[in-house]
């Protein structure tokens, strides 16, 4: 599918009758699964600016209701991906990006963004796509913020960054611009819809490898599913017993891993690796304060915020192919935070946004 100035080619146009809409939005409220052409035409309705207030709400709340299918999320995405402003990348290896849907309520530190440095710091390009925080205290763009980045810079700028520096970060407002027509109606319903589940999903460089935490365990299959008909190759989708959208050091997770289309299913404790700690000291209220356990953790100090870090880059640099297990993984992982090498990473980072700014 392409995106010309005729329209979208491969997917179907936007719908044109009221009376259509209705029609869908009469069937979402009955529990119907939408087919793919008609989630395509919803999407393209809505992000063009063509729906009304009241049926996008209407269309978001009944497929809450009934819980999105991975077919309607895929066929969601599909859209968004091809309204998105692309980043191509230079590099030889696969990209990866760590994530989460968001709203698990738990306030704790960034651990996903810190995990991509670490990972980055293995040789792993990270393509990281993110936002300001939304239901926590300090979302990725807050951190990158607070450490100077500018969030500024051209898809050029960003691809050549993962290529020369290993990582980049992707301001999800830059690349997303049609997401300004769902923005008011989201905030005015104020709980979770489809738009949660579908960020992890359009990262504008196109990534095929990913570590995505859910905030519900009812989305780990339906998550795999959505990226094996959007062509990713290996995912590791995660839900915590004690409600993280990563995985957790103080609580067994649910996962899902693909892995060239196949899909599987399983338990991982993290006493398995030696880690078992508290949440508590992880909790934060502003990125500063993020950033606090973040250095603290790549100065080499001990303690839950190195834990949960090297558990979730384990598991990053085990999708990644660069360790066989996540036990493997975690090892490398505090590591590359002992001898310095995530820190570095972070200091190289600060160089180069500012420099190709100027």
């Amino acid at each position: 599918m392409r995106f010309t100035s005729a329209g979208f080619i491969g997917i179907t146009g936007p719908i044109t009758r009221e009376s259509e809409m209705k029609k869908i939005l009469a069937s979402l409220i009955e529990g119907t699964t939408l087919s793919r052409d008609q989630m395509h035409k919803v999407m393209q309705t809505i992000m063009s600016g063509s729906a009304q207030p009241e049926q996008i709400a209407g269309v978001l709340v009944a497929l809450a209701a009934k819980g999105e299918t991975s077919l309607e999320i895929s066929a969601a995405a599909e859209v968004l991906r091809e309204l998105m402003v692309p980043v191509e990348l230079q590099a030889s290896a696969p990209a990866i990006d760590i994530v989460g849907t968001g709203g698990d309520g738990a306030n704790l530190f960034n651990v996903s963004t810190a995990a991509c440095f670490v990972v980055a710091a293995a040789g792993v390009p990270v393509a990281k796509h993110g936002n300001v925080a939304v239901s926590s205290s300090s979302g990725s763009a807050n951190l990158f913020r607070t450490l100077g980045l500018d969030l500024s810079l051209s898809p050029e700028q960003i691809g050549r960054c993962i290529n020369d520096v290993g990582i980049g970060f992707m301001f999800a407002p830059q690349h997303h611009p049609a997401m300004k027509h769902v923005a008011p109606v989201r905030k005015a319903l104020g709980v979770r819809t489809l738009f949660n589940v579908l960020g992890p999903l359009i990262n504008p460089a196109r990534v095929r490898h990913h570590v995505i935490g859910v905030y519900a365990p009812e989305l780990l299959t339906v998550m795999a599913e959505a990226l094996r008909d959007l062509g990713s190759e290996r995912a590791l989708i995660v839900h915590s017993e004690d409600g993280l959208d990563e995985l957790s050091i103080a609580a067994p997770s649910q996962m899902v891993m693909l892995d060239h289309g196949e899909i599987t299913l399983c338990d991982f404790d993290p006493a398995s690796v030696g880690i078992l700690g508290s949440l508590e000291p992880l909790v934060v209220d502003s990125a500063e304060q993020s950033l606090a356990l973040i250095q603290a953790a790549f100065a080499g100090e001990p303690g839950p915020a190195a834990d949960i870090i090297a558990l979730n880059a384990g598991a990053a640099l085990c999708v990644a192919q660069r360790a066989g297990t996540i036990a493997e993984g975690v090892a490398m992982a505090r590591s590359l935070m002992t001898n310095g090498a995530a820190a570095e990473r972070v200091r190289q980072l600060q160089a180069f946004a500012p420099a190709v700014s100027a």
